[in-house]
């Protein structure tokens, strides 16, 4: 709730901002690191692991959703279930980047403009690779979305969706924390799909780095991810690991053994019973 207060307040007092060269310097440092943070918490919340109670997941989900501008913690919640059960599935794990993806950013060139605007890619994708059905929690979290667009708009004008569409923008730009979003299933080594990051910028990220972690025991909360690591050294110590999400981004973009085609995948679910909890 802070990181959603902290970004409502600051896009208020930045509201006339814009136009100066501040702005973006404290849209990167803080709003980006405040809205990556808020992105994994509903990643968090995602997983049902903030209450018992689905409504009250739902809802600290959309009040986590609110500074980041833009309707989306409901379609997430859908699109993060298939790629726990489809991890790797051509055109059900719509984290897979497609083929025309493949075809234009597989350069330094392209992969730097692949980077710098990641975020869109996550945003668009999902849609255009598996549409979902519209339901009841998705016409609420735009509702609530739009209406707290609207009213912050009407308020105090568009320098605060402003500030957060900058802050968003660049959480998933060339922002320190913005590797974890390669570092996570990007082949790297071979016969490795899944990899770890446990260094200091977990802090800001929810733990999201502990990510083979996460994966095996995805009802485990972020505060117990470094426990379960510990409790079970024999499984976790001996995998390759990601020291520096910094260095993941820099390796992308100029190791030419490197590339969108460094990924995992699938041809078909694994079974008809995942395939029928997904429809």
């Amino acid at each position: 709730m802070s990181l959603s207060i902290l970004q409502i307040v600051l896009a208020i007092l930045l509201r006339d901002s814009y136009t100066e060269w501040y702005f973006y310097v404290i849209a990167y440092c803080v709003g980006a690191t405040a809205t990556h943070a808020l992105f994994l918490s509903i990643h968090e919340i995602t997983h049902f692991l903030a209450f018992e109670s689905q409504k009250l997941n739902y809802a600290l989900a959309m009040f986590a959703n609110l500074p980041i501008g833009f309707p989306y913690c409901v379609s997430f919640k859908e699109y993060h279930f298939d790629h726990h059960v489809y991890l790797g599935v051509d055109g059900y794990d719509t984290d897979l980047p497609t083929k025309i993806e493949g075809l234009l950013f597989n350069n330094v060139l392209g992969k730097s403009l692949f980077c710098f605007s990641q975020i869109l890619f996550y945003a668009f994708r999902p849609m255009l690779v598996r549409p979902k059905k519209f339901r009841y929690w998705h016409l609420v979290n735009f509702a609530v979305q739009l209406s707290f667009d609207a009213f912050l708009i009407y308020t105090f004008g568009v320098g605060p969706f402003i500030y957060f569409f900058v802050s968003a923008f660049l959480a998933g730009s060339f922002h320190p924390c913005a590797g974890h979003f390669l570092s996570e299933h990007y082949a790297f080594i071979p016969g490795y799909e899944t990899y770890s990051y446990y260094g200091w910028l977990n802090i800001f990220s929810f733990n999201v780095g502990y990510h083979n972690e996460h994966h095996d025991f995805p009802k485990i909360p972020w505060t117990r991810l470094p426990a379960l690591k510990k409790m079970a050294p024999e499984f976790y110590d001996n995998l390759p690991y990601h020291k520096s999400w910094m260095e993941v981004t820099w390796r992308f973009i100029f190791d030419p053994k490197i590339s969108i085609y460094n990924r995992t995948k699938r041809r078909e679910p694994y079974s008809k019973m995942a395939q029928a909890k997904s429809e």
